[in-house]
């Protein structure tokens, strides 16, 4: 992988190969339309931007630029197919290290943004889009919420550069009054504090786990498999456009019971 390029900006160009970008978007957000099965699909990725006009947001993290213009892309995508009887499968690359926290971000309203993109993305899915999240590095905190979390399907890499969780572990250690290396054996006994791809893994959240020969520089075989799983996950979430997919797992066996209570009980 270029020095230069994140994993989502990569895999972004590995599955839309020399595809123009949209134009009218800053540049820590890409996307393009590419092909699947003879299908055009929107893939739509947050890159990092070291002349952000933003410093908080030059790494790739979701900040004010970019949380507006993610929900520009994914409501123009929607309201381009409203008159389509098949709608246009919107696929998001993950690479997204962190929203971006700065005293500036929270005057000008960062929570708007980014719960700006969250709702474009759930409008598209609720109107028929397949929306699919590829998480292909991190997906932390208010970043994933803004860019993926809402999908019909996830997907992950099972690679150790696959980092999934509500904060970073810096922060999470001040907030518990911990050490990293505490923090680590702590979270190593319970799934939902942990930070590696194969504890989420259990939440039951994933579609699917990929493994691949290596994220940073993907091979034709694994360009196969992602498309192929990409491919499967669309073809489900038209067959199912609800999110219980996500309660399947054993350490969510306790919400399906809830669910189902209260269903029985409404």
């Amino acid at each position: 992988m270029s020095n230069s390029m994140s994993r989502g900006e990569l895999w972004l160009e590995t599955l839309a190969p020399n595809a123009k970008r949209l134009e009218g978007l800053c540049p820590s957000v890409q996307a393009a339309d590419g092909e699947l099965n003879g299908e055009t699909v929107r893939f739509v990725a947050v890159v990092p931007d070291a002349n952000n006009h933003y410093p908080r947001a030059a790494q790739g993290e979701v900040g004010l630029l970019e949380g507006w213009t993610l929900a520009k892309v994914v409501s123009e995508t929607v309201a381009a197919d409203a008159d389509k009887a098949v709608k246009r499968p919107i696929v998001a690359v993950i690479d997204v290290p962190s929203q971006a926290y700065g005293r500036r971000e929270e005057a000008f309203g960062i929570h708007q943004a980014l719960a700006g993109a969250a709702a474009a993305y759930a409008n598209a899915r609720l109107a028929g889009h397949p929306v699919i999240g590829l998480i292909v590095g991190k997906a932390m905190s208010g970043a994933f919420l803004a860019h993926g979390y809402q999908a019909n399907r996830l997907i992950a890499f099972n690679d150790k550069g696959v980092l999934i969780h509500a904060m970073g572990k810096e922060s999470a250690a001040r907030i518990t009054l911990r050490t990293v290396e505490a923090l680590e054996k702590l979270a190593a006994t319970i799934p939902p504090m942990a930070y590696d791809i194969s504890n989420y893994a259990t939440l039951g959240l994933l579609s699917s786990l990929l493994d691949i020969n290596n994220p940073d520089a993907p091979t034709d075989n694994d360009l196969a498999q992602v498309k192929t799983t990409l491919q499967q996950a669309i073809n489900d979430a038209r067959q199912d456009a609800t999110l219980k997919n996500r309660l399947g797992a054993d350490n969510r066996r306790s919400s399906a019971l809830v669910r189902e209570r209260m269903r029985a009980s409404w």
